[in-house]
């Protein structure tokens, strides 16, 4: 069977969470890195974390551009930095320039921004990964993080400019692949400009792919579409990106035996 890892899930949102992580584990998904938006959506990541079934569940901490609010910012970012012994990067993190409320409201842009810089810089000071949602945002999601100098990063379901793709490549960082590689015109041509090297594969649970919501064990899904666009065996794939995740993560000094060394 294949050892697989969604790099991208949100866990507190699934509906039936035992099933599908059985399901996940009979798919061959050895590890889920879950991430979370906001302050209830951190409490409840780190409780469903640890060892789940067949499949471990690593958490990653952060605040979800679409789940800003001023009031709770510095709160939340403390509720981070009080677990970030527990997680393995911060995130889902980000800026999303394509919101109603951001296109008419400056100021909603500049708290994302505002937020989006704190964020940086955990990752900076405690080394861990950032995983960055960037949605109509490449270019300034990648200037920030380059300006703060993280040294991690993921541009998670990359669609966005080639141009800006590669300034993300030289940088080092990486992008991930989600089951829309099936479909999506723009993720298809990322994922095929992208080295293996550089790629992560994820599920963004609970997102609906057409019409259809997804789980952890759809990581088979992206794993067939990205195999598809390169043109290589899925078993290559499997092989390639499942070592990224190991190394990107950091999962082995986790402590767990039962994850394949990188």
């Amino acid at each position: 069977m294949l050892r697989l890892i969604d790099g991208h899930a949100h866990l507190d949102e699934v509906e039936g969470l035992e099933a599908a992580m059985i399901r996940a584990g009979k798919a061959g998904v050895i590890a889920v890195v879950a991430v979370s938006s906001n302050d209830r959506s951190i409490k409840r990541t780190l409780e469903i974390s640890g060892q789940y079934g067949d499949t471990v569940v690593y958490p990653a901490l952060g605040i979800h551009p679409w789940d800003l609010q001023a009031d709770r910012e510095d709160t939340t970012i403390d509720l981070i930095e009080k677990n970030i012994h527990k997680a393995v990067g911060i995130g889902e993190i980000g800026l999303d320039y394509w919101l109603k409320d951001v296109r008419k409201k400056p100021d909603k842009k500049d708290l994302q921004k505002r937020t989006y810089r704190k964020l940086l810089g955990l990752s900076k000071r405690y080394h861990k990964p950032a995983l960055i949602h960037a949605r109509g945002s490449w270019e300034d999601c990648l200037a920030l993080a380059l300006e703060v100098g993280v040294e991690k990063a993921v541009f998670h379901w990359y669609s966005g400019p080639l141009p800006i793709l590669k300034k993300i490549l030289n940088a080092g960082y990486f992008i991930s692949a989600t089951p829309a590689a099936q479909y999506s015109k723009n993720h298809q041509a990322a994922i095929s400009e992208a080295p293996l090297e550089n790629l992560l594969l994820e599920t963004d649970t609970p997102v609906s792919y057409q019409g259809k919501p997804s789980e952890p064990a759809h990581v088979l899904r992206t794993l067939e579409a990205v195999a598809e666009i390169k043109g290589i065996a899925k078993e290559q794939v499997a092989e390639i990106t499942t070592k990224n995740a190991l190394a990107f993560f950091d999962l082995q000094s986790m402590g767990n035996p039962r994850l394949p060394a990188r």
